[in-house]
């Protein structure tokens, strides 16, 4: 990266180093926990229902964190949601401590952690935009997919380490010293400049939490690849997405160094295709790369379901999420360009509350389908049962093997057959491309007229 560009990014970059300490600890928290979960219950529903309150309350209150973020101070709503963060990591120390953990504690706790994470995102997503000239906003977003990849990578592999050296309770115990690291840093060293107030600071609280939606409803492009998005998000928590844990630990007999290795190849690819936007010049066509990129994730669910295999498990997570993050970048990129920076706390919370609702209908699905429908079946002797273990194999975690086939193809019909809509086109012209095009439809009016 050039000087004069670390010059422009210094806030951002101060910002992303200490979140990305901030998102080790508490990487490291929710891997251990997992495991823990895990290990009593051990059953893919008592993982998924952990992950569906770590979503539901984010999903569902970040339609109105919106439109309050878009009012408040970025860095007063972002100090006050990850300190409160912090008491949840402090509560789960205390009970752990005091050996009255249990299950049914994490689940609230995750659920009001993902109550302040509705305040946190938005916020947190307006201060970048607020914080990086237009022309970084691929580069910052793949700095955020990088650090993002680096936490997964050393989040197993630490929290292991800390486990073995001090239990959980050391484990929350470095997640809050992180905590302090990024807290201190945005409180001392970051000013976020706020965007211009207009006259939508006056309107009603109710009316400007429709604000978002009628973005939306207006921008038919966005709001079309918002519903795909929701559609893809419903898929990939039914696969390996959402059914990794239970499916690796399912066919290797709970081998969690098997999983951590599938994980850390997760990771490697978000890491690789964080390091390719970072480095890379924006691409001029977005929406045919997102749409491609988006189908080959899912081809890694096909791969993945067909093998046995540790080490083609990893090459297809590698693979998938490699893609995944170029997706994602290029996904941001479009919403931070395309969307007043004023208007970027509604709309973020109007898309992700669109976009997200499925995830927790996902993963209780998948959970109660994994638990009672696929696995059952791929443990009981029938004709249809032998013919598919000759491609998923037998005994536990086969049944979640089924899922992902089934899983991967519909995911890649859905994102190949988005190639061929015309609709989508908008959001890769230029502002001077959408000025002409305007001006000739114009034109052909008045021609008419």
């Amino acid at each position: 990266m050039k000087k004069h560009s670390i010059k422009q990014l210094h806030s951002f970059l101060l910002l992303w180093g200490s979140q990305a300490v901030s998102q080790l600890g508490t990487a490291m928290t929710d891997y251990t926990v997992i495991i823990w979960v895990y290990s009593r219950k051990g059953t893919a529903s008592s993982v998924t229902l952990l992950t569906v309150c770590t979503f539901l309350p984010t999903i569902f209150f970040r339609f109105l964190a919106g439109s309050a973020v878009d009012r408040w101070n970025k860095k007063r709503t972002m100090l006050t949601a990850d300190l409160l963060a912090a008491c949840g990591s402090l509560a789960v120390l205390a009970l752990h401590s005091a050996d009255a953990l249990q299950i049914w504690h994490l689940y609230v706790i995750n659920f009001l952690l993902s109550l302040m994470n509705a305040f946190q995102e938005p916020a947190s997503f307006v201060a970048v935009s607020m914080l990086v000239p237009k022309e970084h906003y691929a580069r910052a977003g793949g700095l955020q997919g990088f650090s993002g990849a680096a936490v997964s990578i050393l989040a197993p592999a630490l929290g292991a380490l800390l486990v073995a050296s001090g239990g959980l309770e050391l484990v929350l115990i470095v997640d809050l010293a992180t905590f302090a690291v990024a807290f201190l840093a945005l409180l001392l060293l970051i000013r976020i400049p706020e965007a211009e107030r207009k006259k939508t600071e006056e309107e009603p609280f109710s009316k400007t939490c429709l604000a978002g939606i009628r973005y939306l409803k207006e921008h038919t492009a966005i709001l079309r690849i918002t519903l795909f998005l929701a559609v893809i998000n419903f898929l990939a928590k039914l696969g390996n997405d959402g059914m990794l844990s239970p499916f690796i630990l399912g066919r290797t007999g709970n081998n969690q160094p098997v999983l951590g290795a599938v994980e850390s190849f997760v990771a490697l690819g978000l890491l690789a295709g964080s390091l390719i936007t970072t480095m890379t010049k924006p691409v001029k066509k977005r929406i045919p790369l997102i749409f491609t990129a988006t189908g080959l994730v899912f081809a890694g669910n096909v791969i993945q379901s067909l093998t046995s295999r540790p080490w083609l498990w990893c090459a297809a997570a590698f693979a998938s999420y490699l893609l995944a993050a170029v997706m994602n970048v290029n996904l941001d990129a479009i919403m931070r360009e395309r969307v007043p920076v004023e208007m970027q706390g509604r709309v973020f919370s109007a898309k992700s509350t669109l976009q997200n609702f499925t995830i927790p209908i996902a993963l209780l699905l998948g959970g109660l389908l994994a638990d009672t429908v696929f696995e059952p079946f791929m443990l009981a002797d029938s004709p249809a049962q032998r013919f598919l273990s000759g491609f998923f194999g037998t005994g536990k975690g086969a049944g979640i093997g089924l899922m992902f086939f089934i899983v991967g193809i519909a995911g890649m019909l859905v994102s190949f057959t988005r190639l061929r809509k015309p609709a989508y086109r908008e959001l890769d012209r230029t502002e001077t491309e959408t000025i002409q095009t305007s001006d000739e439809i114009g034109g052909n009016n008045h021609e008419q007229q």
